[in-house]
């Protein structure tokens, strides 16, 4: 049994490489014999594995990421123009693009530009949502979690309040006021808070944080009504690593309190699950996450 489980993580990995090989090299060239080399499959059969494994072909998986990373940049007012995005998503012409956004998005790309409107925008990528979790969670063994004392950190807290489907609005719209307070990944720590599941049986009722760790001198507005000054407290915590795709963290969060927890000694304190992301050096190797069960 842990053999077919450890071939199932080898192979759930080596797909995942490949969706983070795309996910950096939009720009270029992503055709079949490319991206199946990444993980290192017969390109004969990989268009087959890839549909199979994530619910959609290769070429949709690489237009709509395209097409997200475009959205993305046309939302950022300041950033290129619309002639320019057109072109780095892989369209011939301005037109091919604007026809191809109008098809997805129901806007034009001006005006999403000016005005988004953001339900197609979710409708159209959620099947990038959940390729990622098509793939079976990788297993963690206890020898993976430590325990050790943290200190308080002060923070920005943008906060998420209903439906998970509409999360990535709301990180959009964290990235920009990130950007605007010159708070980027690399200079200021990520963090993610969690007061409910990840699939409540009421959706309106998820909710969650979105935190940038910030220094004693750094100015929070209150007025902006978007983001608050918080803490997260200092004291034990059970932390637990997960790295290369770390989109979805239920399963080490189940592992922690299912199967770690009960066999530890160890009893919870009272503040919610919470993680650290980070953004790795070598690019092969994904992001990581640190998710931290806080103890008494």
């Amino acid at each position: 049994m842990r053999t077919m489980t450890a071939a199932l993580d080898h192979y759930n990995a080596r797909m995942l490489r490949v969706l983070d090989h795309i996910d950096r090299h939009l720009e270029g060239d992503l055709d079949l014999e490319t991206v199946s080399g990444v993980a290192a499959f017969s390109k004969f059969h990989f268009h087959r594995q890839f549909k199979a494994t994530f619910g959609l072909s290769l070429h949709r998986y690489v237009q709509l990421a395209r097409l997200r990373r475009a959205s993305e940049q046309l939302a950022d007012r300041q950033g290129e123009s619309v002639t320019h995005i057109a072109l780095d998503a892989g369209y011939e012409t301005p037109d091919a693009f604007a026809r191809a956004f109008r098809q997805r998005f129901r806007q034009s790309p001006s005006s999403f530009r000016k005005s988004p409107e953001w339900e197609p925008w979710l409708r159209a990528f959620g099947p990038l949502t959940s390729a990622r979790s098509k793939l079976m969670p990788t297993t963690f063994t206890p020898d993976q979690v430590t325990v050790r004392d943290t200190a308080p950190t002060r923070v920005a807290m943008f906060e998420h309040r209903g439906d998970p489907a509409t999360l990535d609005v709301t990180i959009q719209r964290f990235i920009d006021w990130r950007k605007a307070a010159g708070l980027t990944p690399k200079t200021s720590s990520t963090f993610n808070i969690w007061y409910t599941e990840r699939r409540p049986a009421n959706p309106a009722d998820y909710r969650m944080d979105l935190c940038v760790g910030v220094g004693p001198d750094q100015p929070i507005d209150p007025a902006d009504g978007m983001v608050r000054e918080g803490e997260i407290p200092g004291g034990r915590v059970a932390v637990l690593r997960v790295t290369g795709d770390t989109h979805n963290l239920e399963p080490a969060a189940l592992y922690l309190y299912r199967d770690w927890l009960p066999t530890s000694g160890e009893e919870m304190r009272d503040f919610p699950i919470y993680c650290q992301r980070f953004f790795l050096d070598d690019p092969a190797g994904g992001t990581a996450a640190e998710l931290f069960l806080p103890l008494k």
